[in-house]
């Protein structure tokens, strides 16, 4: 590690905001990874087949880790618990570590999402008081804002599930606003092919199976589908709104009221309390507070709050704690209901 000595001091503050110490596994199964991160990934993680044929790899990442302990071991309930240990990822350049020392914490099961939210920030901001640094910086952005707003805005239900599965994704979401302005996706030469079969159909016997669907839930789909917005001087405004939303960078205090005259601004029903936010002041000791809209594609598993913490130290910048919410992560990876989680994790190799 980075240094022994920073990583106990780091380990002690946390144990003494209450959470309890873990030990994780170092080998899961790959398929929990892709099926999170998709194929693309795989490139990236040190995987081998075991005497079973099953395929497993080193784990690429604590949290999911953790995710996949509270799950296996069908826990209940609330848990506060932290870990320490090496995470192991391809790095796309070659002077990068393939290692990364980390110390997670998380509050997995619990109701109280709001204070779970503040309570990680807090433990983070408690821990980065062990950190010799100048000046800092956390951002705080917020993925269910995003997603409240593409719920509300007048797209196809097709476009607002893509957009919102792929915001993690920064180039692909900017290649999809380019699609909906020029509502690329729809080959106008198929869609009047489509009308004229759809024309025929209805005259047929509407119980026809046809790839285990009727003629009528055929038609009815397309039928929704063709009455979706097709002009492109629509899409290219819902792009715009988008765009704008995403520029939106302030002091955490204005964070309520910047968001609220946006969405007064362009008559969308949503509103925003200034205590939604898990912080209120604009300065921490030397730590700066600012929101983003546009923070949080970092990781696809995040659903509410995220936040990073950079700090200066000898003139570097260091981006040395990650965090945020993934309420569907433990969902996602095999439970039937869906568990709260919410955690943290300091980065020591820098």
């Amino acid at each position: 590690m980075k240094s022994k000595n920073l990583s106990e001091k780091i380990l002690r503050s946390v144990k003494s905001k209450g959470f309890k110490h873990i030990e994780l596994p170092s080998v899961i199964e790959t398929n929990h990874i892709v099926q999170r991160s998709g194929e693309s990934f795989r490139k990236f993680i040190f995987s081998f087949i075991d005497q079973t044929g099953n395929e497993l790899c080193l784990r690429p990442d604590l949290t999911i880790a953790s995710c996949l302990r509270y799950l296996e071991k069908n826990l209940k309930g609330k848990e506060k618990i932290y870990y320490s240990g090496q995470a192991y990822r391809k790095a796309q350049n070659i002077k990068d570590s393939i290692i990364r020392d980390q110390i997670g914490f998380e509050i997995i099961g619990s109701q109280d999402e709001k204070n779970d939210d503040k309570e990680i920030i807090n433990t983070s901001l408690k821990s980065l008081k062990n950190f010799n640094y100048s000046s800092g910086n956390i951002t705080i952005g917020n993925v269910e804002i995003f997603n409240l707003l593409i719920s509300k805005l007048d797209i196809p239900k097709r476009w607002k599930l893509r957009l919102a599965r792929h915001f993690w994704r920064e180039n692909y979401f900017n290649d999809l606003l380019k699609r909906i302005e020029t509502n690329s996706d729809v080959d106008p030469t198929i869609v009047e092919v489509d009308k004229k079969r759809y024309l025929r159909m209805l005259k047929d016997d509407q119980t026809t199976v046809v790839a285990s669907r009727t003629f009528k839930e055929i038609l009815e789909r397309f039928d929704k589908k063709i009455k979706d917005p097709r002009r492109a001087s629509k899409g290219s405004n819902i792009s715009k709104i988008i765009k704008e939303f995403l520029r939106i960078k302030c002091p955490i205090n204005n964070a309520a009221k910047e968001l609220n005259k946006f969405f007064k601004k362009h008559k969308i029903n949503l509103v925003v309390d200034q205590k939604y936010f898990p912080i209120s002041k604009n300065k921490i000791s030397k730590v700066n507070v600012v929101f983003s809209t546009a923070f949080g594609r970092q990781l696809e598993y995040y659903t509410g709050m995220v936040f990073k913490i950079d700090i200066k130290s000898k003139s570097k910048i260091i981006n040395c704690c990650n965090g945020g919410r993934y309420d569907k992560l433990i969902s996602d990876l095999g439970s039937k209901k869906q568990t709260s989680a919410v955690g943290a994790a300091f980065n020591l190799n820098y």
